[in-house]
């Protein structure tokens, strides 16, 4: 049996930390602000979780061992900061609230998940070479990654077949690919920064 890679933990300690701040707190604060009636935060949160769809659809990907799935997951942490900064309109209006908890919860996560999302892209552009060598993807090097998809498999899928959910997960990322190229080749265009368009 070969040696596992010496960053296997580091690897589940990533998936561990996505969980926590890509999907518990911003549905915490999407929650929290539709009660606070912050609509400045939940348009924000809105648009980061069509954004953030994509690290779904990668681990659908992973699952399958889609070397796609790879490109995927280093793109995803690099659109997700983007998403949470590029709006000037949003930025200005939450910018102008009083200080409140949410208003530090939400500031205080979108700095951490930037600063997260930043160094797991950095940490992931080594693994890239198993998007393109084969040899590559079926060593550990690459499969260490594709152990928690799988893992996630056996407690929500398994009875579901990998090449099903691989389909799924090809078919999400044709879909985000599709609106995210209309986004910045037409609605970009024509709103620039302002996510209302105003």
């Amino acid at each position: 049996m070969p040696a596992e890679p010496w960053f296997k933990s580091l690897v589940w300690i990533d998936y561990r930390l996505a969980v926590v701040f890509t999907i518990a707190i911003p549905l915490i604060l999407l929650l929290w602000a539709f009660v606070q009636k912050s609509e400045a935060i939940v348009r924000l949160l809105i648009i980061y979780w069509r954004v953030a769809s994509l690290l779904a659809i990668t681990l659908y990907l992973m699952i399958a061992s889609i070397p796609l799935s790879f490109v995927a997951t280093v793109i995803a942490r690099v659109l997700i900061p983007i998403s949470l900064w590029f709006w000037v309109d949003i930025n200005e209006e939450i910018d102008d609230q009083s200080p409140s908890p949410l208003k530090l919860a939400f500031t205080s996560w979108r700095w951490a998940i930037t600063v997260y999302s930043a160094l797991g892209a950095l940490f992931q552009i080594p693994f890239l070479r198993c998007a393109v060598d084969k040899t590559a993807l079926s060593s550990r090097f690459c499969q260490v990654w594709i152990d928690p998809p799988l893992l996630f498999k056996q407690y929500f899928h398994a009875n579901t077949t990998v090449q099903f959910l691989g389909f799924l997960g090809v078919v999400g990322l044709l879909i985000y690919v599709v609106s995210l190229s209309y986004f910045v080749l037409v609605k970009l265009k024509l709103q620039g920064r302002s996510a209302t368009g105003h």
